[in-house]
């Protein structure tokens, strides 16, 4: 059985499970794997559905990130033969079949949930959170506080005091990284690999594009700023003196 496993913070009794998962597209896999270890959760991944079965069964998983297609093979056969006559742990089938009847079908044949290609990696682990709550599995943290600034992970809403604040995928999962770093000085490279996968460092202004556009709407005229920018070295989410009291 060839696995890949990666740890994470096992913070928890559910986190000393390993996630499994079933993806034989590599560059997905990868960032399945750090999107999940960066939230503290054990991987192991097959991309093969023989060795994801025998990974199933000999490793105990917490919960199943399967693919619907492994190298042109269901995975959905995989669910059914390891749930014969057992429970087994959660399973979160991730595909390109987007039909209802595919749908249907997988969450028939064992699956749990079910998420359309292609899909934001933080709805993904919002979802794995919410398995794994659902079968008494984890304490995934579902909220982020930062002063006025609330994250809900679950929700995927974003509000500073009684105000909501819109935000597209790439600007949400921006938000979270510097929610979880608050108070941190974080540079662009740490940006460029942790937010948008970048193993090498292009020479490109995406990360002050994303930031700016989120700094006008999380500090919006009149309020105190939060998003602080930092000469030479990047940018710090922190809360103003005036604000320390809030939220």
């Amino acid at each position: 059985m060839r696995v890949e496993h990666e740890a994470g913070d096992a913070s928890g009794a559910a986190r000393r499970k390993p996630i499994l998962i079933l993806e034989d597209e590599s560059f997905l896999a990868r960032a399945i794997r750090d999107e999940l270890s960066a939230e503290g959760y054990e991987t192991v991944t097959a991309n093969t559905v023989s060795d994801g079965l025998e990974a199933a069964r000999t490793l105990d998983p917490a919960l199943i990130v399967a693919d619907r297609m492994v190298a042109d093979v269901d995975s959905l056969s995989m669910i059914e033969s390891f749930r014969q006559g057992r429970s087994g742990p959660p399973v979160l089938f991730v595909s390109g079949l987007s039909s209802v009847d595919e749908r249907i079908r997988a969450l028939k044949g064992g699956g749990d949930d079910y998420l359309t290609k292609p899909f934001s990696l933080g709805e993904l682990s919002a979802r794995v959170s919410a398995l794994l709550r659902r079968t008494g599995g984890g304490a995934a943290q579902t909220h982020l506080a930062v002063g006025p600034l609330k994250l809900d992970l679950l929700a995927r809403e974003a509000t500073r005091g009684e105000r909501a604040i819109e935000l597209l995928p790439a600007e949400f999962k921006l938000l979270e990284y510097m929610m979880r770093h608050a108070g941190q000085a974080v540079t662009r490279a740490m940006l460029l690999e942790d937010v948008w996968g970048y193993r090498s460092m292009p020479r490109t202004n995406l990360v002050d594009v994303h930031v700016g556009k989120l700094r006008r709407k999380v500090d919006a005229d009149g309020e105190p700023p939060l998003l602080h920018s930092l000469r030479g070295v990047g940018f710090m989410l922190r809360v103003d003196e005036r604000e320390s009291g809030l939220g």
